[in-house]
């Protein structure tokens, strides 16, 4: 599949409050929302529709944190697990009713708070407070605004415009989803279309006005004040931000210290009060012990690797914001927090002698999970910001905190002083990204079984449309695929919302089938694109393939060829360790490119191990800002592709395991003494047949031929024996794997 990164509601009716203290010769006045986390975690409380004047996140030259060292901390105010009632939030009169939510009210209603507010635009993220890439319904607050339920896309709205920022695996969805009489798609990647950061460094230099005088020109500086809820904006932005802000201000006015853009930070989201009630609550579902038969590395020994790397660092807390980060340290899962995904809404602190678990109470409740989790102290989940906050500033900011801003919400970076603030990669992600023998194990078992339910389907769907001659649609499509994955052995859920695009659908990336007028039904006239995958108690898997149960066009069977050439080249690539997947992408598009042919997203994503189906820090896309290394352990995806809009989408993946080349390098050694470079190899995870009828022969080498033939020949092996001997599913795999007329065509 393509890849594409909890604040709790409170419940407080305290009065309201101000506090005012002084940052770098600065005073600042501020309320915080009583419903934000930060402001339980303080112990301040304010009326919701308290201006919230100050924004250090984003003044130019000022990175000091908002919150002063010496500020007095009062014990939390414990944040509810569900959305707090409109009554307990003080916005009776702010809840827009149910049979008023048209997409424009929505716009309308957020344009008045923003105006009480003072805000010039507002920025409504995919993000929840975790960056996660699949975010719980609470936080779907983009979707909610706009309509366009993509995994990825970030909405900007100002007095005048709506606007949607999104990749090309999402132009065709958006122009079907968007109302364009009220929101405009900024069609991310393209030329002459700004990044975000851009967009708002114009807007801001607009905003300044010269008139002449009798002293000569005066500029009236004006500051752009850009609203933005803390919690579902990576730090990283601000710092982008800030940069963009420095440089318009040095174009336009010849001075990179003015003030002319400003991150205000909205604690209390303004999606919220216009979403009301009808907001799904925030999910507490109970976490469960990960065996370490499958995790491979025991809680104890991960983190004795963190602190040996914060001793390296001079670091005396390391923490860890994302869900997946949290659930690979601790080996632990969860389902129903996250769709899909295994893991649970909570954070991870590391220092010299504890590991601290925020979370809601009720998701360690489990004896076995207590057992599993007796040297890990449990913690409120709101209190996080406190204790970062305290240890931070603690023996005159001596205390270094490690935290990768890119992986961690403002909110959290925000409580760190400058001069405590370690700034780099964390220490889980390079050891979660390299599996253990006994995370690729289970990685290999949940193929074989993810080839057997695949088996079984598409041998069922075959029946159904060439046989029977009956026309099946999507959403069927969907429910019978996860119906075949559900029989396996350790099966949980979906590793992903399945996509299975007929015709013309295929060519909408990351199309989401459901009943209504865009849904079609697969027959023998058109070609059906299904991108899937299923996440086992031991693994995770993820498989694209491209069916035609008819006869395909020769212009359809060239282009199939030229996407399996480029999965055939990726494949068989042999390269020194550490390279940087841009490296590769070349090879998935050289036949492509030779048709003049091409498509718009990467090549390959990494893939978690019973974890997340995303998982970085390494890919194969053009991107050569990407410079992470490729190592022996990781996997990631292969799948080149072809869209023709309206019309078709071919996508062929598989997912692959890096090995070295040379059998000795595989083998653990407890010293490393060779200084002999290494080479790596895929090894292909990914138990599933290519339909050798679309398959243009003439556009194929013999050693291509020769690797489809032994690739089937492995499929039939592993697989066969979890089919019954008579069945179905047997005799199509069968016939699926049988060698190649080389003579066809």
């Amino acid at each position: 599949m393509l890849s594409t990164m909890s604040r709790l509601a409170a419940k407080s009716t305290s009065s309201p409050s101000r506090l005012r203290f002084r940052l770098r010769e600065v005073t600042f006045f501020f309320a915080l929302a009583a419903s934000s986390p930060l402001a339980a975690s303080l112990g301040v409380y304010a009326n919701n529709q308290s201006r919230l004047p100050f924004s250090t996140f984003g003044v130019i030259g000022q990175s000091t944190s908002p919150f002063s060292s010496n500020l007095i901390l009062n014990k939390p105010t414990r944040l509810s697990s569900t959305t707090a009632t409109n009554e307990e939030q003080g916005q009776e009169s702010d809840v827009m009713n149910s049979s008023k939510k048209t997409p424009a009210s929505k716009l309308e209603a957020l344009r008045a708070k923003m105006e009480q507010l003072s805000l010039d635009c507002y920025i409504i993220p995919t993000d929840d407070p975790h960056l996660s890439e699949y975010a719980p319904a609470a936080y779907m607050r983009r979707k909610f605004l706009t309509g366009f339920g993509g995994s990825a896309g970030t909405a900007v709205v100002t007095s005048e415009e709506a606007l949607l920022w999104a990749d090309s695996r999402y132009w065709n969805e958006a122009n079907m989803q968007l109302d364009s009489s009220l929101w405009s798609l900024m069609k991310q990647g393209q030329p002459k279309v700004p990044t975000i950061v851009e967009y708002l460094s114009k807007m801001a230099g607009k905003e300044q006005e010269t008139t002449t005088t009798t002293n000569g020109d005066e500029t009236h500086i004006k500051s752009l004040r850009v609203g933005i809820d803390p919690y579902v904006f990576a730090s990283s932005f601000a710092d982008e931000f800030k940069e963009g802000m420095k440089k318009v201000a040095k174009e336009e006015l010849d001075d990179d210290s003015l003030k002319i853009g400003e991150l205000v930070p909205c604690y209390e989201n303004l999606i919220d009060p216009i979403w009301g009630d009808e907001r799904p609550p925030i999910p507490y579902n109970p976490f469960r012990v990960h065996p370490l038969e499958y995790a491979g590395v025991s809680v104890t020994d991960k983190v004795t690797k963190i602190r040996e790397e914060m001793e390296t660092k001079k670091a005396t807390m390391a923490i860890f914001c994302t869900l997946d980060d949290v659930a690979y340290l601790l080996n632990i899962r969860c389902m129903g927090d996250v769709d899909t995904c295994p893991v649970g809404i909570a954070y991870v602190t590391v220092t010299k002698n504890d590991v601290s678990l925020y979370c809601d109470k009720r998701k360690v409740e489990s004896s076995d999970i207590q057992e599993h989790l007796t040297d890990v102290t449990i913690k409120p989940y709101e209190s996080i910001v406190e204790d970062i906050q305290r240890h931070a500033n603690e023996k005159d900011c001596s205390n270094k905190v490690w935290i990768d801003k890119s992986r961690s919400n403002l909110a959290l970076v925000s409580v760190i002083p400058e001069k405590s603030l370690i700034n780099s990669q964390n220490a889980i992600t390079p050891m979660k990204a390299c599996k253990n023998e006994q995370e690729l194990e289970g990685m290999r078992k949940a193929h074989v079984v993810d080839g057997a339910a695949m088996a079984n389907f598409i041998s069922w769907l075959e029946d159904k449309v060439a046989v029977q001659g009956e026309s099946v649609s999507e959403v069927e499509i969907d429910k019978v695929l996860t119906a075949y994955r559900a029989e396996q052995p350790g099966f949980l859920e979906c590793s992903f919302p399945t996509i299975a695009g007929v015709g013309g659908n295929a060519a909408i990336i990351h199309y989401s089938a459901k009943p209504g007028d865009l849904m079609k039904y697969l027959d023998t006239s058109q070609p059906i694109l299904i991108d899937s995958g299923g996440q086992y108690t031991y693994g995770t898997t993820d498989v694209t393939r491209t069916w035609h149960f008819g006869t395909g066009t020769d212009e359809f069977k060239e282009i199939y060829t030229r996407v399996l050439k480029g999965n055939i080249g990726v494949d068989t690539m042999i390269f020194p360790e550490n390279t940087p997947g841009f490296v590769l992408d070349v090879m998935a598009r050289q036949s492509l490119w030779e048709g003049q042919l091409d498509y718009g997203h990467g090549t390959g994503h990494g893939v978690g191990a019973a974890l997340n189906v995303h998982e970085g820090p390494m890919s194969i896309s053009p991107r050569f800002s990407n410079l992470e290394g490729l190592k022996k352990g990781m996997v990631v995806s292969n799948e080149p592709g072809y869209y023709e809009d309206g019309a078709f989408g071919i996508r062929i993946e598989n997912l692959l395991e890096m090995r070295y080349v040379n059998p000795e390098h595989n083998e653990p050694k407890e010293e490393e003494t060779s200084a002999e470079k290494k080479y790596l190899k895929f090894a292909k995870l990914t138990l599933i047949p290519i339909q050798k009828n679309l398959i243009d022969i003439k556009l194929m080498t013999s050693k291509e031929l020769d690797w489809l033939d032994a690739y089937h020949k492995v499929i039939l092996e592993k697989v066969s024996p979890l089919l019954e001997a008579d069945s179905r599913a047997m005799k199509w795999l069968k016939e699926s794997c049988e060698k190649i007329d080389r003579q066809s065509n």
